[in-house]
């Protein structure tokens, strides 16, 4: 057929069974049977017109994850611990949602990050998630908008978080968390990942039993804009000084901050907290790049941006240690082409 008579063929709370296809040569779709492969389309190389049905790109490690957290679920989760186990029960006993159940979409990006951490060795062979060269682990989960990134947030905060105060020993948890938003009105709306805030995500869609929410509350978080993690090098300083605009005899303004300095001036009453769960909202911003660099395409100001975002969690990590950085966005390519996994 030339045209899409019906948009929507599967339904959002189940894996999706069949999906529409588009031939490119005859300029026809049709179902085909099972999911569509993970990947992203770009722009044909060279092509002309506005026409233009662009070209297929697989996101192969996203595709050999897939079929392995399917039969880790199917197995019933083996490995986690009991929190977990609780949790994952929860979220899926459509009882309890009171017309509230979970996208597939959603449970599937939480149980991904979870059998990344709990799942047995075995079942990971073969899978190597490629760094952005630095030195903390940075995942990154594809969230279509609309799909609700915010409570992917809140599942990810309670399950470390309830993980850590159950079992404090347990290294691959944490219960402190730094949450970095793109902009000020997002800053706002992640308020209700507070669980104090009164219409927290976690009481609101029930993503945390009652009885576990005292536990929750133990777990300490902050939530900046990106521009909090900005300092002032020392070439800066020495500008400032050359220009006459810092005045001030007090030698430590005169210096670049330090490790300790910066971590107090970002993480306030987390100061001396180690070991942090990072998410970073809008996610595509935060690319590792020389801010010194000119890249095609791409504003100055986007690239001062993300040498900003990326340097701060740097010397977090160098300071505090980052235990683990979870990546949110809708957008699978980055500015500079780098794909997210």
């Amino acid at each position: 057929m030339k045209t899409i008579d019906k948009l929507i063929i599967n339904s959002p709370y189940q894996e999706p069974e069949q999906h529409w296809h588009y031939e490119r040569e005859t300029r026809s779709f049709s179902i085909e049977d099972g999911r569509r492969p993970a990947g992203y389309v770009m722009a044909t190389p060279n092509a002309k017109g506005f026409d233009d049905a662009g070209v297929f790109v697989e996101i192969a490690l996203v595709n050999q994850i897939r079929p392995r957290v399917k039969s880790w679920r199917e197995a019933g989760y083996t490995g986690v611990t009991g929190i977990t186990k609780r949790l994952l029960d929860h979220w899926q006993d459509n009882s309890e949602r009171e017309g509230q159940q979970f996208f597939f979409c959603q449970l599937e990006a939480i149980e991904t990050l979870i059998w990344l951490t709990e799942a047995p060795a075995a079942d990971k062979v073969g899978i190597a998630i490629k760094g952005d060269g630095g030195a903390f682990e940075r995942v990154c989960s594809k969230m279509a908008t609309g799909t609700g990134k915010t409570i992917i947030m809140a599942m990810i905060l309670a399950w470390q978080f309830l993980n850590k105060v159950t079992y404090p020993s347990d290294k691959r948890f944490s219960k402190h968390a730094l949450i970095i938003a793109p902009n000020l009105t997002v800053k706002s709306r992640l308020q209700v990942l507070l669980p104090t805030h009164e219409e927290n995500y976690y009481a609101v869609f029930n993503i945390v039993p009652a009885d576990l929410m005292d536990k929750l509350r133990q777990g300490k978080m902050l939530i900046h804009n990106w521009h909090t993690l900005a300092w002032d090098t020392q070439d800066k300083i020495d500008g400032k000084i050359a220009k006459g605009q810092l005045r001030s005899v007090d030698k430590r303004q005169r210096l670049e901050l330090s490790g300790k300095a910066y971590a107090k001036q970002v993480l306030a009453e987390l100061a001396t907290a180690k070991n942090f769960i990072v998410i970073n909202d809008e996610a595509h911003h935060a690319w590792r790049v020389p801010a010194e660099s000119k890249i095609k395409g791409v504003k100055k100001e986007d690239i001062e941006e993300s040498t900003i975002w990326v340097g701060g969690l740097d010397r977090i990590h160098a300071s505090n240690g980052i235990l683990r950085c979870f990546d949110l966005s809708a957008t699978p390519v980055c500015a500079i082409g780098q794909k997210s996994q």
